[in-house]
């Protein structure tokens, strides 16, 4: 019977079949050991010569790192673990018998394993990682399906930049008509609003920037929402929930994966709604306490939110920053026309932003004179601006970074190991 390994517990005692790779390997004398891994987890084969027979010994007593293989045996608790299961071997198979294997157990730095990040993948750590983005991204469809949000597709292609940066990839195929890849779906979710009232997308955008900083990737993953007669303090409400149940749900589901990444989830079990909330002018005031010379009017850096999170042991919602550094189309705050109903929310730990939100200008002239005055492409958000001529809506909206999310959960320094293949400034393979 072929089963996962992530299914012994229901099988102690019977003879199952399991099919995946050997990721270490030590015999001694009359007995060998794999560490086998199929995906779904981790077991010991305990393969004893007297136990199989002479060909599967001379497999098993042979099996190199890596090797893929098929393992027959009796499942049985460990005798030290807990919740640990064994398989004790009756026939042992191989399928690719590999070569030397060249990520060992040695140090190696990050460079090498990411010009192996092919093969890097299959270590224990990574797979944490990447089966806990994956549960990140179940809870997230989750949440907005139960709070009916309506999935809607929106292009990779775009005539316009979303927020007036000229720092994207340019598309060369429309013949006379500049293309380019999406840094954000949010625009067309505003559209999709006025036909489902509530929606979101989840797919890679594309940012240009010439940055290495550990927070930054050029090809990532966006979650962008959006939702018809809502608010800025509803649309801080909605994120706080979301943020909270995905912890929650990742909490639960992935216990294995913490520990292999040695995550205090202590820390993450502080995330409960409501999130503290402080102005920019507030953060701005903080940060000069310590010791910073950011200016009044200016946006906070990664060095700032860092500084800022380190004081804060659950996530931060920073708000009302000043108009002059953010989009076109945030809503001005009527209670000081300089400031806009916008917020960042920030990661405790010194991990920073990870879902920048605002209410959205629903004013069609208003609208018009915010592009006029920063001089973008008029003719490119002509669409765009008909949202606010044909039955405008109060609507607000944000967007998270997955990557910067998973990042945050797992306690990792650097984004690039939190996406299957990152795509950095100088780095297009494997």
């Amino acid at each position: 019977m072929d089963i996962l390994i992530s299914k012994f517990s229901n099988h102690i005692s019977e003879v199952v079949t399991v099919k995946g790779w050997a990721y270490n390997v030590r015999s001694s004398g009359l007995i060998a050991f794999l560490q086998i891994r199929d995906g779904s987890g981790f077991t010991q084969a305990v393969v004893a010569k007297q136990d199989v027979d002479e060909l599967s010994w001379q497999k098993a007593s042979t099996c190199t790192i890596e090797s893929s293989i098929i393992v027959t045996g009796v499942v049985s608790k460990h005798p030290k673990h807990e919740n640990v299961y064994e398989l004790h071997a009756t026939k042992v198979t191989i399928i690719q018998r590999a070569e030397e294997y060249p990520i060992g157990k040695k140090e190696h730095g990050p460079d090498f394993l990411l010009d192996n990040r092919h093969l890097w993948l299959r270590t224990p750590t990574q797979w944490a990682i990447q089966r806990i983005r994956n549960e990140i991204i179940l809870a997230t469809y989750e949440w907005m399906h139960n709070h009916d949000f309506i999935k809607i597709d929106s292009p990779i292609f775009t005539p316009n930049a979303c927020e007036g940066t000229t720092e994207l990839f340019e598309v060369d195929y429309f013949e006379d008509r500049k293309a380019y890849l999406t840094q954000s779906g949010q625009l067309y979710l505003e559209a999709a609003i006025a036909s489902v009232g509530r929606c979101f997308d989840f797919g890679p955008v594309f940012r240009a920037e010439k940055s290495k900083t550990r927070r930054h990737l050029i090809e990532f993953w966006m979650m962008d929402a959006e939702a018809a007669f809502t608010d800025h303090t509803g649309n801080m409400e909605i994120q706080e929930q979301l943020i909270s149940f995905i912890v929650v749900r990742v909490i639960e589901r992935c216990q294995m994966e913490f520990k292999i990444l040695e995550r205090d989830i202590e820390l993450l079990k502080r995330v409960k709604p409501p999130f503290e909330r402080i102005t920019h002018a507030d953060a701005i005031q903080i940060l000069r306490e310590k010791g910073s010379d950011i200016g009044e009017m200016d946006d906070l850096g990664a060095d700032d939110e860092t500084i800022l999170m380190r004081l804060y042991d659950t996530p931060l919602f920073i708000e009302k920053y000043p108009a002059s550094v953010k989009a076109f189309y945030m809503k001005r705050d009527p209670a000081d026309t300089s400031r806009v109903l916008n917020s960042d929310l920030l990661a405790p730990e010194g991990y920073g932003e990870i879902i920048g939100g605002s209410q959205r200008e629903d004013n069609y002239e208003v609208l018009v004179a915010r592009v006029r005055e920063q001089c973008l492409p008029e003719d490119a958000f002509r669409w765009y601006l008909d949202l606010r001529k044909y039955g405008s809506v109060p609507h607000a909206g944000f967007g998270y970074g997955l990557e910067r999310i998973v990042a945050w959960i797992c306690g990792l320094h650097h984004v690039r190991e939190t996406i299957p293949f990152p795509r950095l400034l100088n780095r297009l393979e494997p």
